[in-house]
């Protein structure tokens, strides 16, 4: 069976959830699985294309395989949470949702200019919050070197929006 075979296999589709009619791909079985997990650090690096200075990570789940990769990678892992959810000075990024809007921050020391940045989430939807980060990274002078997913949800066409930074995005497995 292929990794993406194995992973589509551990992912869970829970109907109606967080609302009626969405199916949503639930990760917590594959983060179970610890040679699956493994699996998944291992390839995410293979596939790692140029220089690549730190890894964003993405609250909350962008955190569990990002800083994996990091540390297999030997670069910085950089947080991107949630507003007020940083104990230092940050900078901020407002974004619009379906419904309302968002935003991130990360520390304001966390770039210096010209670094290569990979942008890590569990999954891209509809690509809000990966365009998100990016302008923090930008802001702040850095440079985004490419995305890595675990899961595309190819028909939201997140990644074609997210061509404007990057062309190198990586998912495992899309739907």
């Amino acid at each position: 069976m292929t990794l993406q075979e194995r992973i589509d296999k551990a992912i869970r589709n829970v109907p109606n959830f967080p609302k009626e009619g969405i199916m949503f791909k639930d990760i917590t079985p594959v983060l179970e699985d610890a040679v699956l997990s493994a699996e998944i650090v291992k390839e995410f690096v293979a596939k790692v294309d140029g220089e690549i200075d730190a890894i964003a990570g993405i609250e909350s789940r962008g955190f569990l395989f990002g800083f994996s990769i990091a540390m297999a990678l030997e670069v910085p892992f950089i947080l991107i949470r949630k507003k007020g959810k940083l104990p230092y000075k940050t900078i901020s990024h407002k974004y619009d949702l379906e419904y309302g809007s968002a935003e991130i921050e990360m520390h304001e020391d966390t770039i210096t200019a010209g670094m290569n940045v990979l942008v890590h989430d569990d999954l891209l939807a509809t690509g809000g919050t990966a365009i998100a980060a990016s302008e923090l990274i930008k802001k702040q002078g850095g440079n985004i070197a490419g995305y890595s997913f675990l899961v595309d949800l190819a028909f939201l066409e997140g990644a074609e929006k997210l061509k404007k930074y990057s062309d190198k995005i990586t998912s495992l497995i899309s739907y």
